[in-house]
């Protein structure tokens, strides 16, 4: 049985997709986590499903119950550390037997940020006897849509501190599909895959790409790390999220994040998606989205009305 965790997020919806399409030629038993019955609600057909939560350490047991592989993976917010700690710790009472763990770029050296939350969560599965696969993935494809696209619908445009550094940015589609072939643990067994993309690009070179594939001129602006700081903050961002976004950004920089070595072709085993192809799929992301009028609805005034 294998259990997939964050099925609702970006990368664990990603994972349980691939993993029902192996279970449907394979005839493995998986099952899928969720924090509420919501969430569960929209897994694939004939997903089993299970409602759980890392920070409420009672309801993992019955989670892993008959599991021998869990994929894990858990939103980048300050608790993370803890989070999955609790995790590991129910996958050994429950004997587990192979953990494959969605781990970030840089969590071999870099000591701040993400990477280095990360990094200690793969220390700790490490000390246990639990088999183990560890995915370092590059920044996503889908991480444009996330954090650009807003600006690019409204003002053609969109801001950073990255100055010429290169990203081999990769889809979080090509990323599930080494997940799902690693839960098998076999030959992945032990192993720690640092992810990147099939090409390195600048964020120049991305606003042409979008430019091209959205059909309007989308324009990056680079600017200092204090003034984006400021903006992200403005937007109402957590101080700790724009700054370890800030210190992620630093390590790009410093020329970390342009790798292109072909590991993940050769996982897949097929072209890795390119950012043309992603952009081509979601171009229209990137245009300004039309306005959705509906019937106004009034509700009654009270004391915590705003304007």
């Amino acid at each position: 049985m294998i259990l997939v965790t964050g099925a609702s997020g970006t990368m664990g919806k990603a994972v349980l997709n691939e993993v029902a399409k192996e279970a449907a030629k394979s005839g493995e038993n998986y099952r899928a986590m969720f924090r509420s019955a919501t969430e569960a609600a929209k897994a694939p057909t004939g997903t089993s499903t299970v409602i759980a939560d890392f920070s409420k350490k009672n309801t993992l047991p019955s989670a892993l119950r008959n599991v021998t592989s869990v994929y894990l993976v858990c939103s980048p917010i300050p608790q993370l550390i803890e989070l999955e700690w609790n995790m590991i710790d129910a996958c050994v009472n429950a004997g587990v037997g192979h953990i494959v763990l969605s781990s970030a770029m840089g969590a071999r050296e870099y000591r701040k940020s993400f990477p280095s939350w990360h990094r200690r969560v793969e220390d700790k599965l490490k000390s246990t006897k639990i088999s183990y696969t560890i995915l370092r993935p590059n920044s996503f494809h889908q991480n444009v849509l996330t954090y650009y696209a807003p600006s690019i619908r409204s003002q053609s445009v969109f801001h950073a501190s990255m100055d010429n550094a290169r990203v081999s940015f990769l889809d979080v589609r090509d990323i599930a599909v080494v997940a799902a072939k690693s839960l098998a643990g076999g030959e992945h067994s032990g192993k720690t895959y640092e992810l990147n993309g099939p090409e390195a690009l600048t964020y120049s070179e991305l606003a042409e790409k979008i430019t091209r594939h959205a059909g309007r001129p989308v324009q990056y602006v680079d600017i200092p790390a204090d003034v984006q700081r400021k903006a992200m903050l403005d937007r109402g961002m957590p101080e700790w999220q724009a700054d370890a976004l800030l210190d992620l950004q630093e390590y790009y920089v410093k020329g970390k994040g342009g790798h292109v070595d072909g590991l993940l072709e050769q996982l897949i085993r097929r072209p890795a998606i390119t950012m043309d192809q992603f952009l081509t799929e979601f171009g229209g992301e990137f245009r300004p989205q039309p306005e959705v009028k509906g019937p106004v609805e009034v509700k009654p005034q009270t004391e915590a009305a705003t304007a």
